[in-house]
């Protein structure tokens, strides 16, 4: 009985991963291939292929980009801009949504640095991502501080503190490497790979 559970729990570890993998990946290639695809479907019926959402939202993503980069774009875009910021309730989603992409993938990227910080009045410590380090510009106070995001395990979310640069100890670590350290709950480590 003992190896037949045995058998079944390293089947369990063994499909589990990849069936999970395979899943995320349709439900991900499904939700991106249906933002344009339905449209496209219409037109085209039968002819429609898999797939054919994603590459034309890619192509049009790339064209956006380009042509944003040019004046007659370049200055809609800038009054687009303009406007949503002096919307109140839109200022704020427009800039939250604008600063996060930024800093994923734009110039000035969050979540580079990986820090080690002490949880006050204990031992303890926590993995975190410094994600700004001027809060002075939010409150003068807080020139000596950063602000840290510490990501929950098993989830995508997480809790911001904002810590004296004096508490926290900078690691070189790969930020990819620590994230999945975090959400794992630390059962992966960069040497598990």
């Amino acid at each position: 009985m003992k190896r037949w559970l045995k058998h079944f729990l390293n089947g369990v570890l063994t499909i589990v991963p990849i069936l999970l993998i395979v899943y995320v990946l349709f439900a991900t290639f499904t939700f991106l291939d249906g933002i344009v695809g339905k449209f496209i479907k219409k037109y085209i019926g039968e002819a429609y292929v898999p797939g054919i959402g994603i590459i034309v939202t890619i192509v049009f993503l790339t064209c956006i980009g380009w042509l944003s980069t040019h004046y007659v774009l370049k200055g809609i875009l800038n009054l687009v801009d303009r406007l949503f910021r002096r919307v109140p309730l839109v200022k704020v989603l427009y800039t939250s949504i604008q600063d996060i992409l930024q800093s994923l993938l734009g110039k000035k990227r969050s979540f580079s640095k990986v820090v080690l910080v002490t949880i006050p009045g204990t031992n303890m410590k926590s993995l975190g991502f410094v994600t700004s380090e001027e809060l002075h510009m939010l409150y003068e106070p807080l020139q000596e501080y950063v602000a840290v995001f510490i990501p929950q395990t098993f989830q995508v979310a997480g809790v911001t503190f904002l810590v004296p640069k004096n508490d926290i100890e900078e690691l070189d670590i790969k930020p990819e490497d620590a994230m999945k350290f975090i959400l794992s709950a630390g059962m992966t480590n960069p040497s598990n790979d």
